[in-house]
């Protein structure tokens, strides 16, 4: 997701499968660039794809999908065995001190 262009893909395919053809008329990349962006998709899991006769049809990974939102909210939410827990007293222990 660290590239601009394939945060694009990923939301262009939150609607639906899309053809290689498809994704290649929304950016101005070659095919050879298109599929270096799709094996990086794929390799992390967020991307699947199935071949149909000379063309690949790519698709989120819905199950990867899921698990990215529940880790996304799990490290973004307050929590009681949060690592910050014991660190706010440091801060009041040293204005106390000064």
């Amino acid at each position: 997701m660290g590239d601009p262009k394939r945060t694009m893909i990923v939301d262009m395919l939150s609607c639906e499968e899309l053809c290689a053809c498809d994704i290649l008329e929304k950016f101005e990349m070659s095919q050879s660039a298109l599929s270096h962006h799709m094996k990086i998709l794929r390799k992390c899991g967020l991307v699947k794809g199935r071949e149909e006769g000379k063309w690949t049809y790519y698709s989120l990974d819905d199950d990867t999908i899921v698990k990215t939102k529940q880790f996304s909210h799990a490290i973004t939410s307050d929590k009681e065995n949060c690592i910050c827990r014991g660190s706010k007293n440091c801060c009041k222990e040293c204005e106390e001190n000064e």
